[in-house]
């Protein structure tokens, strides 16, 4: 992110986290309803545990990879395109900034 405006960069990094928090907490809604079904007696714990795990080596791990680079943008862009940030509430400067790569997402979304 050389090139870009320092302003824009605290953008980039507060909507990326914005983002991460949303796709995590999106990601953890089956395994809090895991959890419910284990409190009711629906799941015993060995299943809980092997879903906690699962979660873990899988979804848990996906979004984490996804926003651990320090360069936001994609992570960002495609969050924007799935809808799991509202574009509506994005600054314009930093939507612009990051219109070519949200177009993507959205063309990879539709194919």
């Amino acid at each position: 992110m050389p090139d870009i405006p320092k302003r824009l960069k605290r953008l980039l990094r507060e909507y990326a986290a914005r983002a991460h928090e949303a796709e995590l907490h999106q990601a953890l809604v089956p395994l809090a309803e895991a959890f419910k079904r284990w409190e009711r007696g629906e799941l015993d714990s060995f299943e809980l545990n092997d879903l906690i795990h699962r979660f873990h080596q899988g979804d848990s791990r996906e979004v984490y990879v996804r926003y651990i680079s320090r360069d936001h943008e994609p992570a960002l862009a495609h969050a924007i395109a799935t809808g799991l940030i509202d574009r509506t509430a994005m600054p314009g400067g930093l939507l612009d900034h990051l219109a070519r790569l949200i177009e993507l997402f959205e063309q990879t979304e539709r194919s």
